[in-house]
């Protein structure tokens, strides 16, 4: 017997020949797909069991040469932020994995800042109907319509770094945006005297439809609701990204509340609070979020005293292959997958993985 035939009775063919069934009927259950009934279904899987019988899916995929498309949506990088650059590494790494699976990835940007832009983006995915999206969603609106055209359309799609509450996303794979908020409050109360407060700062030109800052205030929050003590927190939400407005912003609190021991920035933009906050003559300890170049070099003189980071790069890598594994192979994907919420120090940041 050759080594082709003695595959082919480990293979297929075997299962069908033991099963009395067609191939068709064996590969039909294999891919998890309907027609088959449960009495045949079940002889199937003990016959594949008892084989050890491991398809080798990646070969049926470059022997289908079908091609399978997937589109991300995610922030252009920019001056202000570099968070986005993690992500775009993601995809790529990604994207170089399974290319040579007829996987062609479709890279879509949008402006942060500016809703029309996220629009065009959304309508031109739209039109072009890929087979799956990972999106990262900035304007709650926007992106609430943009996901309920996916679904009329029967797109899958998985959502990275922020969720949409109550959608048919197939998956989320990012952080717990309240529990995240949650965590910065219990760091910051260990850091608070007994007449101490905490500055809360959202620095973003969409706040209201902005998620993600808005989960994390809420997690905040709740915290100190909790222990009796929301009364110490102070808001400030700056909608101009340029230093000045939000240098302008924090001297307004910090001249208005004279026992301001903590700033809590909701996002990567932490770093423009820190450009000020250096030069202040008192010390405020300051806890932002995003493991980004500008952000270490505060880190590392213990101008910003904490970064919560939650590893975009995989997130966005995770996004795709979930995505691959899904409309190639049918694979079951869990409806959230959350990613761990770290705390970088001076200490610590130089052994820290994105």
């Amino acid at each position: 017997m050759n080594k082709k035939d003695a595959n082919e009775l480990s293979g297929v063919k075997e299962i069908a020949r033991r099963a009395g069934v067609s191939a068709a009927t064996v590969d039909r259950v294999i891919h998890k797909r309907k027609g088959v009934s449960d009495k045949t279904r079940d002889r199937i899987n003990a016959i594949i069991a008892e084989l050890n019988y491991q398809p080798n899916l990646h070969a049926q995929r470059l022997a289908s040469r079908k091609v399978v498309h997937i589109a991300t949506l995610i922030p252009e990088s920019s001056d202000e932020t570099s968070f986005w650059v993690g992500p775009l590494k993601g995809i790529e790494e990604a994207e170089a994995e399974v290319m040579q699976y007829s996987v062609k990835v479709h890279k879509y940007f949008y402006n942060q800042n500016n809703k029309k832009s996220f629009v065009k983006q959304a309508k031109a995915i739209l039109k072009a109907r890929p087979d799956g999206v990972l999106l990262a969603p900035s304007f709650m609106e926007e992106s609430v319509h943009f996901v309920t055209d996916c679904e009329a359309q029967g797109i899958p799609y998985v959502l990275m770094d922020s969720d949409i509450p109550g959608r048919s996303n197939m998956s989320y794979i990012g952080p717990d945006l309240y529990q995240s908020g949650l965590l910065a409050a219990h760091l910051s109360s260990y850091l608070l005297q007994e007449n101490d407060k905490v500055l809360i700062v959202n620095i973003s030109k969409e706040i209201d439809s902005d998620h993600h800052l808005l989960r994390k205030e809420e997690g905040f929050r709740a915290y100190y609701k909790e222990h009796g003590r929301e009364g110490i927190i102070i808001k400030r939400d700056i909608h101009q990204l340029d230093h000045a407005s939000i240098e302008a912003g924090i001297s307004k609190e910090l001249q208005r509340h004279k026992n301001i021991r903590v700033i809590f920035v909701t996002n990567s933009r932490v770093s423009a609070v820190a450009a000020y906050v250096q030069r202040l003559p008192q010390k405020v300890i300051l806890i932002g979020y995003d493991f980004l170049k500008e952000n270490i070099d505060y880190l590392h003189d213990r101008t910003i005293d904490f970064l919560i980071c939650q590893k975009p790069q995989q997130q966005a890598y995770k996004g795709v292959m979930a995505l691959y594994q899904h409309i190639a192979f049918s694979a079951p994907l869990g409806k959230v997958h959350y990613m761990p919420i770290d705390i970088i120090t001076k200490e610590n940041f130089s052994s820290y993985e994105k």
